[in-house]
């Protein structure tokens, strides 16, 4: 992400957006919690040309690459077109966040006493679906390598804080995040902060969930996909076809951009789903949130 000096009012984690609309900024003093704002949909996408991408990607060494890692690169490469997905909303500001952060609960092993962690995997918007497979699996092997992850460690000191205190120790961390002032070794480690969350429901044979956003955090974006399913549909010329379709449930919070904003951003995110070479090469341009620079409008004056 671009670097630039930061400014009184932006956080360490995003840059304030001070030319928005009146709407867009009082939005968030009407619907105050994250919960307030939820939006939910459901798409689809034919898995033919995906699925032959991953073979491709296999032959060529990557022996784990699979279509959770053509979804993650496909959203990566829309946030480098559509930067106002990559918004968030703390303490009733809008912000443009400068780094591409997704979240996902992870186990070890499929079985149900396995205990779940989360990683947090540091995109960036030039990344291309080599690139968004090595720095997931880098990042996924790190978290059980040790033992202990950041995430794990950083929940074990706070699970240590007795029952009230505990609830107070949330409630100073919520304040200190309310006024930008979490600290970063915090923000990097914490499943609530970040650009999206993911998690898959294909892995566990069932359709997707709607995933609820979390009011502690900043996450604007859940995606959630679902197993691969057989559908029998007409040709136009009345031939039966045979297709493969995976199923994705999305939850946003409205108040970082308008519907159309999010419409435009996942038909691209559709094409990049449809047609996964075009994830081969860095993107030409990175597009930059508009926003970022823009001042307040001035009020028209009469006459």
């Amino acid at each position: 992400m671009e670097k630039r000096k930061r400014k009184f009012g932006d956080r360490s984690d995003g840059w304030k957006l001070r030319g928005l609309d009146p709407y867009d900024t009082v939005s968030p003093y009407i619907m105050v919690e994250r919960c307030d704002a939820q939006n939910f949909f459901n798409d689809k996408f034919e898995i033919t040309a995906a699925e032959q991408y991953v073979k491709e990607k296999r032959a060529q060494g990557m022996k784990n690459f699979g279509l959770m890692h053509v979804i993650l690169a496909a959203y990566i490469r829309t946030v480098s077109q559509r930067p106002y997905l990559n918004r968030f909303l703390s303490g009733q500001k809008v912000y443009a966040r400068n780094t591409i952060q997704v979240n996902m609960a992870v186990k070890k092993e499929l079985v149900a006493n396995e205990t779940n962690t989360v990683i947090k995997v540091f995109f960036d918007p030039h990344d291309t679906a080599a690139d968004v497979y090595e720095k997931f699996s880098k990042t996924y092997h790190d978290a059980f390598a040790g033992g202990e992850n950041d995430f794990d460690g950083t929940a074990r000191i706070i699970n240590y804080i007795p029952g009230l205190l505990k609830k107070f120790a949330v409630w100073f961390l919520k304040l200190l995040d309310y006024f930008g002032l979490l600290p970063k070794a915090l923000l990097n480690v914490s499943p609530f902060h970040g650009s999206m969350f993911i998690t898959s429901m294909g892995s566990l044979g069932i359709p997707p969930i709607y995933h609820h956003l979390y009011n502690f955090g900043n996450i604007p974006v859940f995606v959630a996909f679902g197993a691969k399913r057989h559908a029998c549909e007409l040709s136009p010329d009345g031939e039966v076809l045979k297709r493969k379709y995976i199923d994705y449930t999305v939850v946003t919070d409205e108040r970082i951009c308008d519907g159309f904003a999010y419409a435009s951003a996942f038909k691209v995110f559709r094409r990049y789903l449809a047609n996964p070479h075009l994830l081969d090469n860095p993107p030409e341009n990175v597009a930059e949130d508009p926003d970022i620079d823009r001042k307040p409008r001035k009020k028209k004056s009469k006459g």
